[in-house]
Parts: structure tokens; sequence; C-alpha cells
């Protein structure tokens, strides 16, 4: 079976490179990893199912709530390509410095060919960047209690939003008014810290 978009950004964004020096060894593991405060550097089984289901187009906006070590933020800003976008949102701060400077390194790697990328800090209150939406992919790699109607709001017309809740891997796609629903299975996540 030939490599697919997904399986190439895997091949030119190294994990090692977000991942604690002494970890980077492991780095072709098929496991999460520990990468500080309670977070994971998650499964590259994971991302991969995750991104195959988000189907990232070049061009798009994307937000990648819970950004973590960077690795995923930097996978969408492949697949997003030089028009595209993608927004990094993390609630640890012990985690950005790290992130930040992986993702750097990453885009400025050469021929990289990725998007706009960037990582902020998560703002209290506020779950994923409603002032920078609508997006037109949504990843959210940390599991949910409930469908966030935060995040659904950020959802453009045609968007997709790829997430876990209470175990199960979702893909939700908006159609306007309406919303769509698939379950993909079983996955295990930090919890999402949510905004009741």
């Amino acid at each position: 079976m030939r490599p697919d978009r997904v399986d190439r950004a895997m091949q030119e964004v190294p994990r090692e490179r977000f991942l604690p020096a002494p970890l980077r060894e492991r780095a072709v593991e098929d496991a999460p990893l520990p990468i500080g405060d309670g977070q994971t550097n998650s499964q590259p089984t994971t991302v991969r199912n995750m991104l195959r289901l988000l189907d990232v187009r070049e061009g798009q906006r994307v937000l990648d709530l819970g950004a973590g070590s960077g690795w995923t933020t930097a996978l969408l800003a492949h697949l997003v390509g030089p028009a595209g976008s993608v927004l990094g949102v993390e609630r640890q701060r012990s985690l950005l410095g790290p992130a930040r400077a992986a993702l750097a390194e990453t885009l400025a790697a050469p021929g990289a060919g990725g998007g706009r990328a960037e990582i902020r800090e998560a703002r209290p209150g506020v779950l994923g960047a409603p002032e920078d939406g609508p997006f037109d992919r949504i990843l959210v790699s940390a599991a949910a209690r409930r469908r966030p109607p935060a995040l659904l709001d950020q959802l453009a017309d045609g968007g997709v939003l790829v997430l876990p809740v209470r175990e199960r891997m979702l893909r939700i796609r908006r159609r306007g008014a309406e919303l769509e629903e698939t379950d993909h299975g079983a996955y295990l996540f930090v919890p999402l810290i949510e905004e009741d």
C-alpha cells in the first residue's frame, strides 16, 4: 500500500523532536510517552487514525486543542501546506516553551513546506479559540465528558471535529445547522478541562 498524506507527514515530522531528551530514543515506540505535568505525546497509531478521520486539506484553517508537545500541531501544519494555518492551544504552561521550540525547529527545517503554525496558552474560562474561528478542522487530543458546544460553535460549515468523548473517538461534521456524528472506537486520553 502506498503511503497516504498522513503517512508522509509522519515521516517528514519526526516525533523525537517533540519528546523530552531522555525519551527521544523511544520515539519509534507505538505507545504514548510522558512529556510532563501528567501529559503525554500520543501513541503514533492513535495520531495517525485521528489525522485520517480529520481529513485535513491544503489551505485549511485548523485548531489543535491540547497541543501538548506540539507534534500534532506540526503534523497539521505539514498537511495544510503553505496556504493553510494551524493554531495549537495548550493549558499546561510548562509545555509551551518546549512545544514552541520544537515547532519552530520543524517549520524552519529545509523542505518543511508546512503552513503557518503557532502554539498559544489557553485562556482561563475559554475552550478553544473562538476569536480566531471558524475553523475548517478541529482536533482535540484530550477526552471530553460530552460534545463541547463551544467547539461546535467554532466549526465552519463543512468543517470536521475529531475528539474523544467518554473514551469513544467521534468525528463530527457540520452541514449548516446539522451535525453528522460517527463513532470510531475506544481510545484513552488525558481528560479535557472543560468550561461549564
